[in-house]
């Protein structure tokens, strides 16, 4: 059970790094533009540097705490368990007081029968035993005493004592007390790596995701059945309606829907056509795909989320350091309470040897602080896979731990409040003759033949299109075409300066000073209307704002943009706070200024662009990263661009702090009861408990503090809705 059996270090694929030449660019925007990251910096990336040029980049691989090492463990337990179990029957049989109670002392003793009594206990200490006698020696040599030390010391000394009477001392012997005791250690110890394994089973479904196989395009145009391993960058795969995805990679041809629920949690299957991103393990939908493989095996997707669910599971929680000493103080005060006990039923009572050992040895296996030991752990395991599949991806375990305490989160605005894309929010008529309709019906007919981003906003806003003829673009100025037989001309505020076409309709000025931008729809050489645009807000970003706030958590934005388009948006959502006008150079310094009022603080940015912000930030949060989700300088990664995602991971660090504190709370208090209990402070009422029942008190809070673990929840309400 000692950890330091079971961790290997080994060097890590470069492949799944960034390059040097990215971690250089980042480390010199942190310290040459910012400084050195005060206080909070997640990396010091100047060592990052090093040791990536070195190659020294080191991390758990899969023989670490993993889902096969409890598979084994649970089945070693399940073994020795069960073999005991069947030894423990003779012993009962032959135990002097068994005999005595049913009534068949008689029938049952024989000459010798003390001796094979001895033997079936022997194997029984031994061979039930082992685990505990071997953790103790590794608790010892790590100079850490725990539970191992207080079971391995209350069986031994039952069995020592006991074998001492077999061979002539007298007394009496609890050969069955042991071997009752031993097997119920064995039971709540393989009921423990089960719920470890559960804990662990969404991992488990992740690397399940992947097909067999792929249908890879030859250059001959035929298709052929391969191994995932054969398949290698730029490979062109085709994808049967309702397969799995073998391998991320781009569309070249094809359209359907994808199911990535299991990869990012998106419930919704998400449209997919030429030129768009797939993830290796998605469902494809309705339609065939052929696609052009882009990352394969460690480089892959999935197999990022895998590395960083282990790594954030194998983590060690802040919480975690309060359990140990928790531990290490409860195994102190058991022996002690031990040896007390001993003392007092011994040498005050004056009670017989035999008793006062049965009380001591029952101290010390109550005492065990199994569940303390299982109470963050669990915890930590059952929320990074809950998180991991949500999209909610763990890089740093202390900062997002830390996510509970946050007074203020500064948002990024363009492509995390907002889409990052222009979209019409007004349209305005400037004539009577005209419905709104017809007017971005013709807009969007001429603009549909523009490869403006503007021109391509209204286009798109309109589904019914008419046919242009001679079609032509006004540089700088915008287009014009004819339609319907009429002159449509969607121009710019700078092309009527130039034609002195007037209009003095008040409508407009508020909407240019918003920061929107305003092109105006000539029809036949009149002026008919006017379509502002701006950077589309996501529809969660409001709900998202309010959520937080509800929380008692400051949201505030920073931006490049000028200060009318900042303040549109800010009302548009209910922010508290924003900064426009923004450098990216010079966002890690707003973010140093917020925490400069003495509150912890998130940036919650697009990942790369915004690298110094998320390392000065107390939690850096990338949202948006898809399928990169090697963002270096970010503590938590979403794969989506969900604003909504950052309320879900300051909910799941809440209960997530709840459920360790419950289970802390719960594995020291109960001994406050279950000591007094066991060392028999209710012996003149009748009430004694056998080291037998004491260990199933122990094992029962285990399981307790394993199912409260268990029950860990995310709210599906606060995930993407789109």
């Amino acid at each position: 059970m000692n950890e330091h059996d079971h961790e290997h270090m080994t060097k890590e694929d470069p492949a799944t790094h960034p390059t040097q030449d990215e971690v250089a660019k980042q480390a010199y925007a942190i310290y040459t533009k910012e400084g050195k990251p005060q206080g909070h910096a997640k990396q010091n990336w100047l060592e990052a540097e090093a040791k990536l040029k070195s190659g020294d980049h080191m991390h758990m691989d899969e023989h670490g705490h993993g889902q096969d090492h409890h598979a084994h463990m649970a089945a070693d337990y399940r073994k020795r368990f069960w073999i005991s179990l069947v030894l423990t029957l003779p012993i009962l049989a032959l135990s002097p007081l068994l005999q005595k109670l049913v009534g068949l002392r008689e029938a049952i003793s024989f000459s010798g029968d003390t001796y094979v009594l001895f033997g079936f206990a022997s194997a029984v200490f031994w061979y039930g035993g082992w685990p505990f006698l071997k953790g103790f020696v590794d608790e010892l040599q790590a100079r850490k005493p725990g539970m191992m030390t207080l079971v391995a010391v209350a069986i031994t000394t039952a069995y020592a004592y006991s074998s001492a009477v077999v061979f002539g001392l007298t007394g009496k012997m609890f050969f069955w007390e042991l071997a009752t005791l031993v097997d119920i250690m064995l039971l709540g110890h393989w009921i423990e790596m089960k719920s470890v394994m559960g804990a662990s089973k969404a991992l488990e479904a992740l690397a399940k995701l992947m097909p067999s196989d792929a249908h890879k395009l030859m250059p001959d145009g035929s298709v052929k059945d391969v191994p995932l391993g054969e398949l290698a960058v730029d490979n062109k795969v085709l994808i049967k309606p309702g397969e799995k995805i073998p391998a991320d990679g781009v569309i070249v041809d094809g359209e359907s829907s994808v199911n990535e629920a299991m990869l990012t949690g998106e419930s919704t299957p998400v449209s997919k056509k030429a030129g768009g991103k797939v993830i290796g393990g998605a469902i494809n939908g309705e339609g065939s795909l052929t696609i052009e493989v882009k990352g394969t095996g460690k480089d892959s997707f999935l197999s990022q989320v895998i590395d960083l669910v282990k790594q954030a599971q194998e983590s060690k929680s802040k919480t975690q350091n309060l359990a140990d000493t928790a531990a290490m103080w409860l195994t102190i005060i058991g022996l002690s309470a031990g040896v007390i006990t001993l003392f007092i039923w011994l040498v005050l009572v004056n009670k017989e040897f035999a008793f006062a050992i049965e009380r001591a040895v029952t101290v010390m296996v109550i005492t065990c602080p199994h569940a303390l030991g299982l109470a963050v752990p669990l915890v930590v395991a059952v929320s990074t896979a809950l998180a991991a599949s949500n999209g909610l991806l763990i890089r740093n375990r202390g900062a997002f731990e830390g996510a509970r305490k946050l007074q203020a989160i500064i948002f990024d605005k363009t492509g995390t409040l907002t889409e990052g894309r222009f979209g019409v929010t007004d349209t305005l008529l400037l004539g009577q003759d005209m419905d709104e309709d017809t007017l971005r019906k013709y807009a969007a007919s001429v603009d549909a033949n523009s490869e403006h981003p503007i021109a391509r906003a209204i286009a798109e806003s309109f589904e019914q299109k008419l046919p242009v003829e001679n079609f032509k673009s006004i540089p700088g100025k915008g287009a014009e075409g004819r339609v319907d037989g009429k002159d449509i001309k969607v121009v710019s505020p700078g092309y009527l300066r130039e034609q002195n076409i007037a209009h003095d309709d008040q409508r407009v000025e508020p909407l240019q000073a918003q920061g929107k931008t305003v092109v105006f729809v000539i029809v036949d050489g009149q002026l008919k209307g006017a379509i502002a645009l701006a950077d589309i807000v996501r529809p969660e970003a409001k709900q998202a704002i309010a959520a937080l706030k509800a929380m008692n958590i400051r949201c505030m934005m920073l931006t490049g943009d000028n200060k009318a388009t900042a303040q549109w948006v800010s009302d548009q959502i209910g922010l508290d706070e924003y900064f426009a006008e923004v450098l990216p150079q010079d966002k890690a310094a707003k973010v140093k200024e917020v925490q400069s009022r003495g509150v912890m603080v998130a940036m919650t940015g697009d990942g790369v662009n915004d690298a110094p912000a998320l390392a000065q930030a107390d939690v850096g949060i990338a949202i948006g990263a898809g399928s990169d989700v090697a963002v270096e300088t970010a503590d938590v990664i979403l794969v989506r661009s969900n604003p909504l995602d950052v309320v879900a991971i300051v909910q799941l660090s809440r209960a997530t702090y709840r459920k360790m504190i419950q289970n802390l709370v719960w594995a020291t208090g109960y001994n406050v009861v279950a000591i007094p209990l066991a060392a028999g402070v209710l012996y003149a009422w009748g009430v004694v408990l056998t080291p037998a029942v004491g260990a199933a008190l122990m094992a029962a809070s285990t399981v307790i503090v394993a199912i409260n673990a268990r029950m860990l929840k995310l709210k599906k309400s606060t995930t993407v809705k789109k």
